[in-house]
């Protein structure tokens, strides 16, 4: 079973996309992307700073912009039964992946949800802080008692914490037994209720998109189970920004359905970091660079026959 997986801000580094734009076609594709996102995807991922990328309204559609460059390198659209899965805006790329929508589409709601969720941001001083290890339900009660969300539960014990500062700050000074805080360099508690306008921004734009059902197993964030209908998908996407994430569902699902090989797109690393853990015997590979393109290429034509959405629905409504 193929795993196809798109990582969520925070992947991003300064620079990335530069090799990705040798390639012929590539750099015309991302260019005609920036337009559909409202921002110049070609100058951020080549000359952008640490700062200029971490801007929201910045990573978010060139985390999608590059996911969806190195899904077409490898050829997904041509592939016809497999998993894929995004963490947070990554689910953009997924649903595009699994055939949901098309790529313009992505590209254009991406560009609505960054600023969206900039803007809402920039409305109250929130963050978030990555906490490390710990027993989950110490950790998850500490975070009840500060009143703080957990934005992203990303099993290999990794939940992420957000709220506003004075809330992270409170935290910081009441830890969790044998856990370790890592204030994350990011400008909004996203994935909580602080994002409630840009899921009324997210829903206008989505409006108009067209669906279709997933040619994949496409997980949804908020539950990791796979979504029946584009319809289902899309208004999930929509709720999703302001809900937490559940990767670590998302993983459980692809271990139950037999995962055997996981490919992270680019910029890739941490999602495979994860699934290291959590997908014992399943074989890993980040695309991080074109040199791991052949190696992707093998793991997706050597994949072999797996289930489809269709008969995975099929196997559900025969128990």
């Amino acid at each position: 079973m193929l795993v196809i997986a798109a990582p969520g801000q925070g992947a991003q580094t300064p620079g990335f996309l530069s090799p990705w734009l040798e390639f012929p076609g590539v750099a015309e594709l991302i260019g005609g992307w920036s337009e559909l996102a409202g921002c110049d995807l070609i100058k951020y991922g080549t000359t952008g700073d640490a700062d200029e990328i971490r801007d929201t309204a910045v990573a978010q559609p060139l985390l999608v912009a590059a996911a969806l460059a190195g899904a077409s390198l490898l050829g997904l659209e041509y592939v016809q039964a497999g998993i894929t899965a995004g963490h947070s805006v990554g689910e953009l790329g997924a649903g595009a992946i699994g055939g949901i929508i098309s790529a313009d589409d992505a590209m254009r709601l991406v560009g609505v949800r960054g600023r969206a969720m900039a803007k809402a941001a920039a409305a109250e001083s929130t963050s978030m802080t990555a906490v490390l290890g710990g027993d989950e339900d110490q950790v998850l009660a500490a975070l009840a008692r500060h009143g703080l969300t957990p934005a992203n539960i990303n099993g290999a014990g990794q939940i992420v914490a957000a709220g506003t500062v004075t809330q992270l700050a409170g935290f910081a000074a009441d830890p969790p037994p044998r856990a370790k805080l890592r204030a994350l360099q990011v400008a909004g508690a996203f994935h909580t209720a602080h994002m409630m306008p840009a899921v009324h921004a997210l829903r206008d734009a989505a409006a108009t998109v067209e669906v279709r059902d997933p040619r994949l197993i496409v997980l949804s964030n908020a539950d990791g189970a796979a979504v029946p209908d584009g319809a289902g998908w899309l208004a999930r996407i929509v709720s999703q920004v302001s809900a937490p994430v559940r990767w670590d569902l998302c993983m459980g699902a692809m271990r139950d359905l037999g995962a055997t090989a996981f490919v992270e797109l680019p910029p890739a690393g941490t999602l495979t970091g994860l699934a290291r853990r959590a997908l014992p015997g399943t074989t890993l590979l980040a695309l991080k660079s074109p040199a791991d393109l052949d190696a992707a290429r093998a793991l997706v034509d050597g994949s072999g026959p797996v289930p489809t959405m269709a008969m995975l629905t099929r196997e559900e409504g025969s128990s």
